[in-house]
């Protein structure tokens, strides 16, 4: 799904984007409805989002579910949305940098009642210099959202979404958490001030446990990141440098998971890294795979 409408250029409020943020304000209504329409909102939702700039979103969002709680960095929009958005008492905004409160703090410390009992969902258009740290902040957190529907730079988006053959390290570690659907795409006219690139509106099904067993979830990170260090080379190459290996024993490695040595770190899925994870472990650990 794509579409395209001209820039409504009288949603600035005279607030200058700031560049060290990477502010680009959402102001094309035509995006609302893809974002609305995925994340399956009602009265009891709970929603947080990230970065809601001129409350373009957030204003719809009030108007749907019991709790919105809004987090802006920046003090001078957070006076803009106090003006805009006060008439709406089932709206929290609260002026921090999302990466230095956690979701537990967040979520419970602006939340009363049965709505504790609620999971939440994350619905923003998150700024492209700290998509990443955004998203692990969520998903590895012990209170994940059951829902994130999030705008990222198109590029990131794909990947995320990618299947075995495009993987990256952010394909594993969002697919390890979530199921990740691309929802429509978004060009860069919707905002202001127009970034250099498209945008993609993503849809992560949060899972209750993640797809394949981890007992080391830190180490496994760890060890796809190894596998990625030098995604052009062969992975009984990659492997073999960046976790110091003999060549032979990461064939060997690579042999007792079922996986062709000559496979590059792109071309495995989720449940492949799972098993040579696993076959990792028992052969560092002198045990029988």
């Amino acid at each position: 799904m794509a579409f395209c409408k001209k820039r409504n250029r009288g949603g600035q409020s005279g607030v200058k984007p700031r560049k060290r943020w990477g502010q680009h304000f959402l102001v094309d209504r035509a995006a609302l409805a893809p974002i609305l329409s995925a994340a399956e909102l009602d009265r009891k939702d709970i929603v947080v989002e990230v970065g809601p700039g001129l409350g373009i979103l957030t204003v719809e969002l009030a108007k749907r579910v019991s709790r919105v709680i809004a987090v802006e960095i920046d003090s001078r929009l957070i006076e803009v949305l106090r003006e805009r958005l006060g008439g709406f008492s089932n709206l929290k905004l609260v002026h921090c940098d999302i990466l230095q409160v956690s979701p537990e703090e967040l979520v419970k410390s602006n939340l009363e009642g049965s709505q504790l009992r609620r999971r939440y969902k994350v619905v923003a258009n998150l700024p492209y210099y700290i998509t990443s740290p955004i998203l692990r902040h969520f998903l590895e957190t012990e209170l994940r959202p059951a829902r994130m529907v999030i705008m990222v730079q198109k590029e990131v988006g794909e990947l995320i979404a990618a299947s075995p053959g495009d993987m990256g390290f952010l394909s594993v570690m969002v697919q390890f958490y979530s199921k990740p659907t691309i929802v429509a795409y978004v060009p860069a006219t919707s905002f202001y001030p127009p970034p250099r690139v498209d945008s993609v509106i993503l849809r992560l099904d949060v899972y209750s446990q993640p797809p394949i067993a981890v007992s080391d979830v830190a180490g496994f990170f760890d060890f796809v990141k190894h596998g990625f260090s030098n995604p052009r080379k062969q992975l009984r190459n990659s492997l073999a440098h960046s976790l110091q290996m003999v060549h032979s024993d990461v064939v060997l490695l690579l042999e007792k998971a079922g996986i062709d040595p000559r496979r590059r770190a792109e071309t495995l899925s989720l449940e492949e890294w799972g098993k040579l994870w696993d076959v990792f472990l028992s052969l560092k650990q002198g045990s029988p795979c």
